[in-house]
């Protein structure tokens, strides 16, 4: 018969804590809001340039799927929008915010040296 003193706890992000939910629905609207705005920034870049039949050659063209940006707060949920260039020059939008691939912003990596 084995008696063990380990007390297993739960995990952080399984406890429901409404002021962390709240603050991470607040961080994502706000990182949204930040996205957006640098996407109209580059649309307006662009604004001027048409084809013959008067279009815009650079245009809004979904979303990247969804991806977890893990932020002081916690994680939360990001969609990056897309663009599509119709002319000879490719444009990819590049968010300043969420780089591609990253998981983790860029706070939390500084921190991370410091935790080994």
């Amino acid at each position: 018969m084995s008696k063990d003193n380990v007390v297993a706890f739960q995990s952080p992000e399984g406890v429901e804590d409404p002021l962390t939910e709240l603050l991470r629905r607040g961080a994502k609207r706000l990182i949204q809001q930040a996205i957006e705005a640098e996407l109209c920034e580059l649309l307006m870049q662009y604004e001027d340039q048409v084809d013959d039949r008067g279009r815009r050659l650079v245009v809004r063209n979904g979303y990247l799927p969804e991806r977890e940006i893990l932020t002081g707060v916690g994680p939360v949920l990001v969609r990056v929008s897309k663009v599509r260039s119709r002319g000879e020059e490719p444009v990819v939008f590049r968010s300043s915010l969420v780089p591609p691939y990253v998981r983790k912003a860029r706070r939390v990596e500084a921190a991370l040296p410091w935790l080994y």
